[in-house]
């Protein structure tokens, strides 16, 4: 295989178990067994999403941050010059509550756009620019995954059991 093959698979395993939960037996950033982020966050209820705990960020708002930067490389991906410039990063956070309908809606468009990109990496030619928003959307997502269990045990996942 190479380079680049191994460089889109690798990249898109992160991805995937990020989002969907370790394939099989392997995982090399959640434990074994983890549902992934997509999957930890449908048995919340959308006031479980809105709460503010301590006056910190709802997990609605982390999650409609990631659909936005998300959307973003789907749009550079398919051929946009540059969506980044101008992009209103500080939008999704504005708006912390949301309606059942609406929780139900940003999981699904989530899902997609996770989708979308999973399947687009490595569709642009590589430079140093590419490569690094790549892989710092895989870093991205863990970080903000990460805040989210913080937010509600509801959305962790399991403990290591070694």
């Amino acid at each position: 295989m190479d380079l680049n093959a191994l460089l889109v698979e690798t990249v898109r395993g992160l991805l995937t178990e990020l989002s969907a939960g370790p394939p099989g037996r392997s995982a090399f950033v959640l434990n074994p067994g983890d549902r992934g982020l997509l999957e930890s966050l449908r048995p919340l209820t959308a006031a479980q999403a809105s709460a503010r705990h301590d006056g910190r960020s709802s997990i609605a708002s982390h999650v409609r941050h990631l659909h936005f930067g998300l959307s973003l490389l789907n749009r550079w991906a398919q051929g946009e010059d540059d969506p980044f410039t101008g992009a209103d990063w500080n939008g999704a956070w504005r708006q912390q509550q949301v309606t059942d309908a609406e929780w139900a809606r940003l999981l699904a468009d989530l899902g997609h756009q996770v989708k979308a990109w999973r399947e687009a990496i490595g569709s642009r030619p590589w430079s140093a620019l590419a490569l690094g928003g790549t892989i710092g959307s895989v870093a991205h997502l863990a970080y903000h995954m990460g805040a989210i269990r913080q937010l509600d045990l509801a959305a962790a996942g399991p403990r290591e059991t070694n």
